[in-house]
């Protein structure tokens, strides 16, 4: 181990990410329900920063029969 002082990059990997408030976790799991509802043929995503859900993604397809 070397004996410089750690960057805050480095300190951020050491800790464990930050709990949401309840509230902020209601609503993403409930965002997360409404993209998932009546999806057939497609994915969602969640992009995640610093331990938070910032963004949620759905891509839908739409299949026609033959």
């Amino acid at each position: 181990m070397s004996d410089t002082p750690k960057t805050r990059d480095d300190r951020r990997s050491d800790q464990p990410a930050a709990h949401p408030a309840p509230a902020a976790s209601e609503a993403v799991l409930h965002r997360l329900s409404d993209a998932l509802r009546g999806l057939r043929f497609g994915s969602v995503v969640a992009i995640v920063q610093d331990g938070v859900v910032v963004q949620i993604e759905r891509t839908e397809k739409t299949r026609f029969g033959r």
